[in-house]
């Protein structure tokens, strides 16, 4: 379980909410603004405004991954947390296999070999194993990215807008397939999104946020009902 409690200030823009994923795949709905992106960084450990005591509390499965008594935190690399942003940003004087090696570098070669092997294929990535990142396509690249975040096995899997560079038909394939994995590995995975579809497919649990604040928290088909009628419509009128 994800526990957390989060005030941080961005210019005008402030964010602060207050609540628990209990489910192991959460989605973080909200329109372009509404905070999605500088939640899911705080999670992450990469905005040093979470680490003032008054700021913020993160707690993951009982581990406190902030120390609000003395104000410091737990550093991004000892989290077991991984985030996949927006832009895959690869290394890029490493090819694919590489990149998804980077994190390994507690395992033996062997192990971490394999290990390398069973991301790219559960990303369908296999054949892109050699390549550089100037020679991959933006969903080529999303999905070495996203072997890479999985490789060190992340106890909390944080993803922003993880399909956006994939078709439909693709980005639906990899999110069945990745969501089935994820949970046999026993996995929580927070997923960042303006695209109702990509919650109503996976029957998540939803965190509606608006303009910084949480407006609802629960299954998507509650949260989203309004959301999955507008979509209704629109595919009727086609």
């Amino acid at each position: 379980m994800l526990s957390f409690a989060l005030d941080s200030r961005r210019g005008s823009f402030h964010l602060q909410v207050e609540c628990n994923f209990a489910s192991d795949w959460t989605v973080i709905f909200g329109p372009s603004g509404a905070g999605k992106s500088t939640l899911l960084r705080l999670l992450a450990g990469l905005d040093h405004r979470v680490d003032h005591p008054k700021t913020g509390n993160i707690i993951l499965d009982g581990r406190a991954l902030t120390e609000t008594s003395t104000g410091l935190r737990v550093p991004p690399g000892d989290r077991q947390t991984s985030l996949v942003s927006q832009q895959p940003s690869l290394f890029p004087h490493l090819n694919a296999q590489a990149n998804v090696a980077f994190g390994l570098r507690n395992l033996e070669r062997a192990a971490s070999a394999r290990r390398v092997d069973e991301m790219l294929d559960l990303v369908g990535a296999t054949d892109l194993a050699f390549r550089r990142p100037q020679d991959l396509s933006g969903g080529e690249a999303q999905r070495v990215a996203l072997a890479r975040a999985l490789a060190p096995a992340p106890r909390l899997l944080l993803l922003d807008e993880p399909f956006s560079a994939l078709d439909g038909v693709a980005s639906d394939a990899l999110l069945v397939r990745l969501q089935t994995w994820l949970r046999a590995n026993h996995v929580q995975t927070v997923v960042a999104t303006h695209d109702a579809t990509d919650a109503l497919a996976t029957s998540a649990e939803v965190l509606l946020l608006r303009d910084g604040r949480q407006v609802a928290l629960g299954p998507a088909t509650e949260v989203l009902a309004s959301e999955r009628e507008r979509i209704a419509l629109r595919l009727k009128a086609r």
